[in-house]
């Protein structure tokens, strides 16, 4: 039941909605609505150079997905709750993917479901890194996971997520979400109540 809004926060009172939202006009839906098919999504950024809009949703049951779409996609359907991830929530009643967002990466909440990607129950969106000091990751989507402790990057190449690597930061916490300074370079904040900054391999 998730919406992702848009709002003009320099014009109206307490802001206006833009014209060109998506459901603007459309009675029994709110102008401010940019997308829709939403369970829980956990941070989302913008990646300036390449024109996109990453989400991480947490899921329900079994799978936890992130997404990336062009910046200026309007009234787009992330599935929910039809889909969990790329995959049908309540299979014996089926389901259409057709018109719904597809994630570029999901993992379950279980061994065995995923072969190639660590377990987790809840995502944590970052960005894609597009500092200076690491730049052999220039262009990696960093995210976490809240339960599993680990973070992880990939990148978006042909809408597919490649090179996907995993991070030995050590022990520290649960991530509760990701920051970005002026300069592109990240930051992680934890429940142990300390923001690390993300620096070369020494």
């Amino acid at each position: 039941l998730g919406d992702l809004l848009r709002i003009d926060v320099d014009a109206g009172d307490p802001y206006a909605v833009p014209r060109d939202n998506p459901f603007v006009g459309e009675a029994g839906v709110r102008g401010e609505i940019w997308a829709y098919g939403l369970r829980n999504p956990w941070r989302f950024a913008f990646d300036r150079e390449a024109g996109l809009l990453y989400l991480a949703d947490v899921g329900q049951n079994q799978w936890e997905e992130i997404n990336a779409v062009p910046a200026g996609s309007r009234g787009l359907n992330y599935g929910w709750n039809v889909m969990e991830g790329a995959h049908c929530f309540r299979p014996a009643q089926g389901c259409s993917q057709q018109g719904l967002v597809i994630p570029v990466l999901e993992y379950a909440h279980s061994a065995g479901a995923s072969s190639d990607h660590p377990t987790g129950c809840s995502v944590t969106g970052g960005y894609v890194y597009r500092g200076s000091r690491i730049a052999s990751v220039r262009g990696h989507y960093f995210y976490a996971d809240y339960c599993g402790g680990w973070v992880r990057s990939f990148r978006l190449a042909d809408g597919r997520a490649t090179e996907q690597r995993g991070w030995d930061f050590g022990n520290i916490g649960n991530v509760l979400s990701f920051g970005e300074d002026a300069s592109g370079e990240l930051y992680v904040l934890s429940t142990n109540g300390r923001v690390y900054r993300m620096v070369p391999e020494s």
